[in-house]
């Protein structure tokens, strides 16, 4: 089945790259354009695209926004946060207001079909070490800010489940939560699942930020 790609980005010259790329794999497919984020919003909502790849800097709505209102719906569109290597904070925002993870522009452009596919197939995109150096730093800009949420509680979670969740939220994959445990991997991927249904995430990113935010991890470790 063909992934449906919605490419939204300010400049008409990297839109153009991407739809050539993407023209030539076999399994995905744009569906639509957008030149702001009011206009990615407006798409994605008509359309209801498999990804949207979303730039950050758009005139008038930003991609940040955008991505709050386009995931903030509770549909199936999944979003996929274009960057630059000096937009750090602006990828923290992204992940907060619902991406599924970030692509670098200037990454290799199988990489950016790879990050595609494991978007579309309902993974969060960064390797879980990186995933959580990245929250990790996130919170701490919020500290810093004097923005960081109230702490959440963890109600109705088993203590099993706490113990996975603290895991996921330390960078853990499904095997090494296994290995950790001293469980199955498919035991692991049962209790990850099953926090996904009683939390109410969107992905493992959303399942990091959730760690932090019930104080099972902090920021040091």
């Amino acid at each position: 089945m063909s992934i449906r790609v919605l490419l939204a980005d300010d400049q008409p010259l990297v839109r153009s790259g991407l739809r050539v790329l993407i023209a030539d794999a076999g399994d995905l497919h744009v569906v639509g354009e957008a030149a702001t984020g009011a206009e990615a919003v407006r798409l994605a909502r008509e359309l209801r695209p498999d990804v949207v790849l979303m730039d950050i800097r758009m005139p008038g709505m930003d991609g940040i926004e955008a991505t709050r209102l386009i995931t903030g719906g509770g549909g199936p569109t999944r979003v996929l946060v274009l960057t630059t290597f000096d937009e750090d904070a602006h990828v923290y925002g992204a992940l907060r207001a619902g991406a599924s993870g970030f692509a670098v522009k200037d990454m290799a452009l199988d990489d950016i079909l790879a990050a595609v596919r494991v978007v579309a197939a309902g993974d969060a995109l960064l390797a879980p070490g990186v995933t959580r150096r990245l929250i990790a730093e996130f919170l701490r800009h919020e500290d810093r800010a004097g923005h960081r949420p109230p702490r959440r509680e963890a109600e109705g979670l088993t203590e099993r489940e706490r113990e996975v969740l603290t895991l996921v939220g330390r960078g853990r994959s499904n095997g090494e939560i296994a290995g950790d445990l001293f469980i199955s991997q498919a035991t692991a991927k049962s209790h990850v699942a099953r926090l996904f249904t009683k939390l109410g995430a969107r992905d493992r990113v959303h399942l990091v930020i959730l760690a932090y935010e019930l104080g099972l991890v902090s920021p040091s470790g």
